[in-house]
């Protein structure tokens, strides 16, 4: 019996070692054709399109203190790859320009990521198509036989800094390094949150629907990349320690952007002293990084250009500028699916556009679900009479707050009416640290006569300056430009798959 235990570990670490080989060997193909941009797939085509875009709509800036270290690497290895690679070839290309020498050392932790991940390739499962392999009832007989770890060798990386610093930006260029059929999945935060409530809904009645959730968002992805974590939520607070913990004991490695610390994260929140474990175990599994740049590249754009109009009574002006994107079409009534059977009533809507007062999408009921599926049907949202925020309308402005990162990630198109300029609508909301300097009395939510609309919340006071940021940033020649370049893509993506659909029918019908 022990001569055919001995016997069977042996032919499996054979294997193991062939396989390893193998892996290697493609990684290392798959990073030349990275490095050297000869991915000639339709697929790889399209990512490159869109991504180029990306970079080129807000114009966020990277030092070219970076240069001779990238050309060192490219140089040493012609087959490695990485941020500080592409890095590089974005500078020669002329789309990405000298600038802000504080993103340096966040390139230098993500080019440090990338390595350690490329070469602990095979340890941490990231191939999707070797990792199915030991996928399904043969999990069990693998585990019998092969060492198994709880958590991944590679520690994650928790970047956080002001609004505008290219947090996003710098995880998009590592994210985009890295092998197309490797197990891993890129999402906002709202977006990730809504997914895992959406499981839980499916898994009600399991013992612990939590632990299948995380087998199935850690058999799905191993590196998670997370864009905006901002906890708000208790309903969050309270299963994010659990959920990490079981996605981290899956080996899942997490690279994260936040305006926050980990240490601030959902500070001032109710029963947050559940929740600090979560913080514990992120620092444990994550390196954190601070971006400590005070410049905001998304107000460092050209001169307004777009459809933001402050004043009263401009709802003709906006009907007639919604009715000049929609041309000849006949804007109506519409109904759009959002979550768990869910819709959500769009007034008048045609041709991807859609018309909504403030009221009917910001003082309703509505949350990140009903967003992300208005825009997942339209691309551009013309929005009527957004007022200034302020004591009396706070829970509406948590709203439009999350409106606008649902639009921004999606890269909509915003027309809009309101009654002052971004900066002017949050003029009212403060933090308590702000509401402290103003008067001392304000910090403890007295109200005086000349304050007495004033909304001290440190959620909101944190997360207006993102919002006055991307506001601005949405109403910038870039960002439609680039919203322009997206619609075109679409469209013929689009009419490729149409054109397809008429070849393979007309194949159909000759045979």
């Amino acid at each position: 019996m022990r001569r055919s235990f001995r016997f069977a570990r042996q032919l499996l670490s054979a294997l193991q070692y062939q396989e390893h080989n193998c892996s290697v060997s493609l990684l290392k193909r798959q990073q030349t054709l990275l490095v050297d941009g000869n991915c000639t797939t339709s697929i790889c085509r399209a990512i490159n399109s869109v991504d180029t875009n990306r970079f080129l709509s807000p114009k966020l800036i990277i030092s070219r203190a970076l240069s001779t270290e990238a050309a060192k690497i490219s140089n040493g290895d012609v087959n490695r790859g990485g941020p500080l690679v592409e890095y590089e070839r974005k500078i020669a290309a002329g789309e990405l320009v000298d600038g802000d020498s504080c993103q340096v050392g966040t390139l230098r932790e993500l080019q440090r990521l990338y390595d350690e991940i490329v070469e602990s390739a095979d340890t941490c499962k990231l191939d999707r198509y070797a990792a199915s392999d030991k996928s399904g009832r043969s999990r069990w007989l693998w585990s019998r036989f092969l060492p198994q770890s709880s958590y991944s060798p590679v520690k994650g990386l928790y970047l956080y800094g002001g609004v505008g610093t290219g947090k996003t930006m710098l995880m998009d260029l590592f994210f985009n390094q890295l092998p197309c059929n490797w197990r891993k999945k890129r999402i906002h935060f709202h977006d990730f949150m809504l997914n895992v409530h959406s499981r839980l809904q499916k898994h009600k009645g399991v013992a612990d629907p939590l632990e299948v959730v995380a087998g199935e968002i850690s058999d799905e992805a191993i590196l998670l990349c997370l864009d905006e974590f901002m906890v708000t939520d208790v309903a969050d607070a309270l299963i994010l320690n659990r959920l990490f913990r079981h996605l981290f004991s899956n080996g899942i490695i997490l690279v994260a952007t936040s305006n926050r610390a980990p240490d601030n994260l959902y500070e001032g929140g109710l029963q947050r002293d559940l929740f600090l474990p979560f913080i514990a175990t992120l620092k444990e599994r994550c390196v954190v990084h601070e971006i400590g740049s005070l410049v905001d590249y998304r107000k460092m754009t050209s001169a307004e250009q777009g459809f933001y109009f402050v004043g009263k009574d401009l709802s003709g002006l906006l009907k007639l500028k919604f009715q000049e994107l929609v041309g000849e079409q006949t804007a109506g009534p519409q109904e759009v699916e959002v979550v768990m059977g869910r819709t959500l009533q769009v007034p008048l809507g045609a041709d991807g556009c859609a018309y909504f007062s403030f009221e009917e999408l910001c003082d309703k009921p509505l949350g990140a679900a009903d967003y992300f599926g208005l825009f997942k049907n339209f691309h551009t949202l013309a929005l009527e009479g957004v007022p200034i925020f302020g004591l009396h309308n706070r829970t509406a402005a948590y709203r439009f707050v999350t409106l606008v990162d649902v639009m921004y990630e999606n890269r909509a198109r915003l027309l809009c009416t309101a009654e002052g300029s971004p900066l002017e609508l949050f003029r009212k909301v403060v933090t308590v640290s702000d509401a402290k300097q103003m008067a001392p009395r304000t910090s403890t939510r007295s109200r005086r006569n000349d304050d007495s609309d004033l909304c001290v919340d440190n959620e909101l006071g944190f997360a207006k300056d993102r919002t006055i940021s991307r506001l601005t940033e949405m109403n910038s020649k870039e960002y439609l430009e680039h919203h322009a370049a997206i619609l075109t893509e679409k469209q013929l993506l689009q009419e490729d798959v149409n054109a397809n659909a008429v070849l393979g029918m007309g194949g159909y019908l000759l045979l």
